[in-house]
């Protein structure tokens, strides 16, 4: 009983980890076809951001709020700077936000030393049996949950979900129908970038606050993003929760370091089995199931 409720909070915790550092680089790259190596900066400067309005005596909602908004304008410069201009060139994106995300961490570096006060975890422990596991880690799973349908709803229920869709597919007729390309890419991006500013903002309280905290996520962002396909959220979902299984199936029995290891094999088995990553696995199900009816 106390295992599988071990497994179980493993696993809620594995997969908001993945699903809030994933998320924000998914909608970059599946909707702009941008592949933003600065994304762990931008994490990174989400808990700046957080932990820093905390130590000036704002309460913790506030400043993940401004950890975000942080993030969101640090996002809209670096799109409307540099990105705009590397739309169709994704090497060169590549190699831009690569250059950008150590320059972010060498500033952080030099304007805040080696590392910040940190927060502390909040809302105590929940005890079973002889163990105790963090209340704060649990609602996580909660808000990733919270986030994805969220996303749902905004780009498949709005008119800018509609619009940015369209953008995304045929650019070249979405303008001619009136739509602001230029302005959907800026204002996807910049969600993307806010949340990138959330996951760094959430976790703030969880870990040490350095310059270098931001590769952490990137590393299980990128490897989400690519087994789970062409499916923004559906993909991101699934990588959550099949990736998440294993690291905490893996990290439970055997440690962290395996539970990374074994997170990693696996991807590599996904892209070598599943070249559509699992949301084409599901998209592929569901058309021959449409065929078969019809």
């Amino acid at each position: 009983m106390v295992n599988g409720i071990n497994l179980l909070l493993q696993f809620l915790d594995s997969f908001a980890f993945i699903v809030l550092a994933a998320i924000g680089l998914a909608i970059i790259f599946g909707m702009m076809d941008v592949i933003n190596l600065a994304h762990g900066e931008f994490i990174m400067i989400g808990a700046y951001g957080t932990t820093m309005t905390y130590n000036a005596g704002a309460p913790l909602p506030v400043a993940i709020v401004a950890g975000v908004a942080v993030t969101t304008v640090a996002g809209l410069i670096l799109e409307r700077t540099i990105i705009h201009r590397l739309y169709d060139r994704p090497l060169d994106s590549m190699v831009a936000t690569w250059a950008v995300g150590l320059a972010l961490t060498q500033a952080a570096r030099i304007l805040f030393g080696n590392s910040l006060n940190s927060i502390g975890i909040p809302l105590g422990a929940i005890s079973y049996g002889q163990f105790s596991y963090s209340l704060y880690r649990v609602l996580l799973a909660g808000v990733a949950v919270g986030v994805l349908v969220a996303a749902y709803l905004v780009f498949t229920r709005t008119e800018f979900g509609v619009r940015a869709r369209a953008t995304i597919q045929d650019p070249e007729t979405a303008a001619a129908m009136g739509v602001e390309t230029d302005r959907m890419y800026t204002v996807t991006f910049a969600i993307g970038s806010a949340l990138a500013g959330l996951a760094g903002a959430l976790y703030a309280p969880t870990m040490s606050i350095v310059p270098g905290m931001g590769s952490s996520f990137l590393v299980e962002a990128f490897v989400a993003v690519v087994t789970g396909g062409t499916s923004v959220l559906l993909g991101t979902t699934l990588a959550g929760g099949v990736l998440g299984s294993v690291d905490a199936l893996l990290s439970n029995l055997y440690g962290t370091f395996v539970g990374q290891i074994g997170l990693l094999i696996v991807a590599v088995l996904i892209l070598r089995f599943l070249p559509t990553g699992l949301s084409g696995v599901v998209e592929n199900a569901r058309e021959r199931m449409e065929r078969d009816a019809s």
